[in-house]
């Protein structure tokens, strides 16, 4: 609890958040072996019991930065997914960045978390292509449940 305003207010205890990271980076975990369909599903029930659970608490903020970095968590596999360069190019092309710019990012060296926030692969795979593949955001859906 917290006072703000006047009132007492409810807030998440950092014990709980670290427990929710913890589980977001086992249902992002590059070396699963899950399809991409299988861990958008195992997210969203886990975002929506989580959210439905922690409703009455004021989370706003940091739900916006867990999907932040739940985002870079699911760009990071799909890169990971990618792993040859022909892959790579054929589906940064296949997301609208043109052939040079695709042959350049495709063959760089840098490690998976580190390209996972880099600006194209942030464009490739941004926040509307992702809801598009059917992954669902802590943010969202915590707009949907609570409506002040």
């Amino acid at each position: 609890f917290y006072w703000s305003k006047g009132e007492y207010r409810v807030r998440i205890h950092p014990k709980s958040i670290s427990k929710m990271k913890h589980k977001i980076r086992g249902l992002t975990s590059r070396s699963n072996g899950w399809g991409n369909e299988l861990r958008a599903n195992k997210l969203k029930q886990y975002i929506q019991g989580w959210i439905n659970y922690f409703r009455k608490a004021d989370m706003k903020g940091l739900m916006n930065q867990t999907d932040e970095w739940m985002r870079r968590r699911i760009r990071m596999v799909y890169w990971k997914q990618w792993k040859k360069i022909k892959t790579r190019i054929k589906m940064l092309m296949h997301f609208g960045i043109e052939k040079q710019k695709a042959y350049e990012f495709a063959n760089t060296r840098k490690g998976y978390w580190r390209i996972s926030c880099s600006p194209i692969l942030s464009r490739t795979l941004n926040n509307d292509t992702l809801k598009k593949l059917g992954y669902i955001f802590f943010s969202d859906y915590y707009k949907q449940v609570r409506v002040n």
